[in-house]
């Protein structure tokens, strides 16, 4: 009985770090004035380059694509990013930071990578490293839902 409980409290424990993990990069965002999924968005522009399209940024980062349309649209109305037509897929809208959308997003998401790094440093990447292992274990744990693993 003392096991079920002692699950019970590091479940509540998940939970509060999950939601103070995501409550600490939304606030980080509004400090910057971005949202956290604009964020994500200028993330996935600044690192992957030319080959970003709405699509592919909606399933990385499980943003519907309405939300990532509007962030998109006004990213083109500040002058950040210009939309082009892929040549595989004439349906397809390649999106590329311009220049001031490069600055910008180098701004943002360096300070973000500093930030970051810092607590990495502060934690040492081992650490790191095992807090990524188990979250990864308790995802393919949880996405196979108990069911028999012979299945």
């Amino acid at each position: 009985m003392n096991e079920r409980k002692d699950m019970f409290e590091q479940l509540k424990r998940f939970y509060s770090l999950w939601k103070e993990s995501n409550s600490m990069y939304e606030e980080w965002a509004k400090e910057n004035g971005l949202s956290s999924n604009s964020v994500l968005i200028l993330y996935s522009l600044y690192e992957e380059g030319e080959e970003c399209t709405q699509k592919t940024i909606s399933q990385k980062w499980s943003i519907p694509k309405q939300t990532v349309n509007t962030i998109l649209k006004d990213f083109t109305e500040k002058g950040y990013i210009e939309l082009y037509a892929s040549c595989g897929d004439k349906r397809s809208k390649l999106l590329k930071l311009t220049q001031s959308g490069r600055m910008f997003a180098a701004k943002v998401i360096e300070a973000l990578h500093e930030k970051e790094l810092f607590v990495i440093e502060k934690m040492g990447v081992e650490n790191v490293k095992k807090m990524n292992d188990d979250t990864e274990m308790f995802i393919n744990l949880f996405r196979n839902g108990g069911k028999n693993e012979n299945n």
